[in-house]
């Protein structure tokens, strides 16, 4: 079968490989559709943390089943989004019902071999049917539940102030579910376009340009109070840090995206707010639903996020291309089938 393999950082190739192995109890996908994620953009760029080369990426996943195993409920033909968080299913995390920070996770695209390819074979447990929905937005299922996840670890409340800052797809999804919830919400970029278009798509009522001058528009916007909520999904140290900066006494910060540097902070700025920090790694199961539910009722606007388009030969050029240019792109999928 073809796959798209990254060699090493910075190196794509379209390979012919090996039909995948279905393993017991897991069900073989035909895949459709694969998001492009940032992910898959660090790891082209060699700053993964989590990852060794060679490495078919692609974990946005949507597809048809192929093979299933007997009783896992799906049957040949369905549409399905692919969980590509793959658990031990034993450890104290999976114990306590929070597989996405499994202590031996195998996402797929990082740990093990992705969905750029035409087939793969997963646990049954991780694919979820679905109606009424197409591939291309089931292809978006994974990506909106990261912020969907990071919106129900924050437990905002309706009419709390939210400041999400990055204003790419996973700061996008976490924005629109944050509103969802009942969020007053404002957006943080250093692209005056992201930062319009999160206000004309109507997932953010404001937005603040970061920089130098961000901590002054914080406060007036807040009337010296700082947001109940704030969310950093931007990758980048230097920002997590200072999103420390931006959060009420009494107030939380969640820290969507991960980064290999230290994050570094005041204590005493920690401290006197009383603050809570937290992470937010992947999804469950429920935020794949939750997310599921809201694009079926039509509250998703897919139509203006998926902004690009490619296929398995294509990516090996357009990958790289949009990893150094992003102007325009919120986000790519790739069309395998």
């Amino acid at each position: 079968m073809r796959a798209l393999v990254c060699r090493k950082p910075g190196e794509l190739a379209l390979e012919d490989r090996a039909e995948p192995a279905r393993s017991e109890g897991e069900a073989l996908i035909g895949v459709s559709r694969v998001g492009i994620c940032g992910t898959d953009f660090h790891i082209f760029e060699g700053s993964h943390p989590y990852l060794q080369y060679p490495r078919i990426m692609g974990h946005e996943i949507s597809g048809e089943v192929l093979e299933a195993p007997p009783g896992a409920g799906l049957t040949r033909g369905q549409t399905v989004v692919v969980n590509p968080y793959i658990s031990c299913g034993a450890c104290f995390a999976c114990r306590r019902g929070k597989p996405n920070c499994c202590m031996r996770i195998a996402v797929l695209g990082v740990h093990r071999d992705g969905g750029f390819c035409e087939r793969i074979s997963v646990p049954a447990g991780n694919v979820y049917p679905v109606s009424g929905i197409g591939v291309d937005a089931a292809a978006s299922v994974e990506f909106l539940s990261i912020g969907a996840h990071a919106v129900a670890r924050s437990g905002i409340a309706s009419g709390s102030r939210a400041l999400v800052i990055g204003a790419g797809p996973i700061g996008l999804g976490v924005a629109l579910f944050a509103k969802l919830a009942g969020g007053e919400v404002t957006a943080m970029d250093r692209d005056k376009e992201r930062l319009a278009f999160a206000e004309e798509i109507g997932i953010a009522t404001g937005s603040i340009m970061a920089g130098d001058d961000a901590a002054r528009r914080v406060d007036e916007a807040t009337s010296g109070d700082g947001f109940e909520f704030v969310f950093d999904a931007t990758g980048h140290p230097a920002s997590m840090a200072q999103a420390f900066n931006y959060v009420s006494h009494g107030g939380a910060l969640v820290l969507v995206s991960v980064v290999k540097d230290d994050i570094a902070f005041s204590d005493p700025e920690f401290h006197k707010r009383e603050m809570t920090v937290m992470g937010s790694r992947n999804a469950l199961r429920a935020d794949f639903e939750r997310v599921i539910a809201a694009i079926e009722a039509k509250r998703v606007p897919l139509d203006r996020l998926l902004s690009r388009r490619t296929d398995l030969k294509g990516a090996v050029t357009d990958l790289p291309r949009w990893t150094s240019n992003k102007k325009g792109l919120v986000k790519a999928l790739v069309e395998i089938a």
